[in-house]
Order: structure tokens, then C-alpha cells, then sequence
């Protein structure tokens, strides 16, 4: 079996780099998406094996993205890891973690995360998932 797939979809370019960063040197394919339109493009012609979503991006934000890919039976089965910052962003935004709740994602973590955290929680979600992705 070769690399896990990761899709990684966030708006930070500089966040974006140094993650894709920290999960290659851990033997993961990455590939970025800077937008949610985009995201949602890349997941349906991908078909990667996990996704890390963030919540608050241009075109479509990561709640949309992560409601429609776990409505869609083909994708449904994939994995995702919201990554936000929408807990220390409530007051601004018109993002909710209620909002979060109601998505069928997999995993919920805040920014800023340490990498340690990130690739504990993404190996624990390929655990969870069995290869079943």
C-alpha cells in the first residue's frame, strides 16, 4: 500500500506550507487547497484518504465543504479533522461551534495546534478508519 492521501484545505498559505511540512516528514502525501470551492473540487477528483479542513475560508467555508462531502455516499466515508480557529473567533465571525457540532466531521481541533497534537490526532483518525478509506 503506498502514502496516505491528505488533503489539506486552508486559506493561510504560510500555515498551509508549514503543515504540509510536518506531515511529509512523517511519510504523507499532502496536497493543498486555498479555498473550500476548491477543496471540494480537489476531494472529489483526488479521493484522498483523510482531509483537514479549515472552518473559515473564502468561496465556501469548511462547514459547507465537510456537510456536503459526508451527504455524498461516495464521500462520506472519508475522514475529516476540522482544524479552526473559530473557538477565540466567535465574538468577530458569524461561525459558531454549534455550527461545527452539526457537521458529520470526524475530528474537531483548535488553532494553534502543535504538530505533535496535529499528527497524533491524524494517525489516530487512520486507526479509527481501519484503511476503510
Amino acid at each position: 500500500m503506498g502514502k496516505k492521501k491528505i488533503l489539506l484545505v486552508e486559506d493561510d498559505f504560510d500555515f498551509a506550507e508549514a503543515t504540509k511540512i510536518i506531515l511529509e516528514k512523517k511519510s504523507y502525501d499532502v496536497v493543498i487547497a486555498h479555498d473550500g470551492t476548491e477543496g471540494l473540487k480537489k476531494a472529489q477528483t483526488m479521493r484522498p484518504d483523510l482531509i483537514i479542513l479549515d472552518v473559515m475560508m473564502p468561496e465556501m467555508d469548511g462547514y459547507e465543504v465537510c456537510s456536503r462531502l459526508k451527504a455524498d455516499p461516495e464521500y462520506r466515508h472519508i475522514p475529516i479533522l476540522l482544524l479552526t480557529a473559530v473557538g477565540e473567533a466567535i465574538p468577530t465571525t458569524k461561525y459558531t461551534i454549534e455550527m461545527g457540532m452539526k457537521t458529520e466531521a470526524d475530528d474537531y481541533i483548535s488553532k494553534p495546534v502543535e504538530p505533535v497534537v496535529l499528527v497524533e490526532r491524524v494517525e489516530n483518525l487512520f486507526r479509527i478508519s481501519g484503511g476503510k478509506t
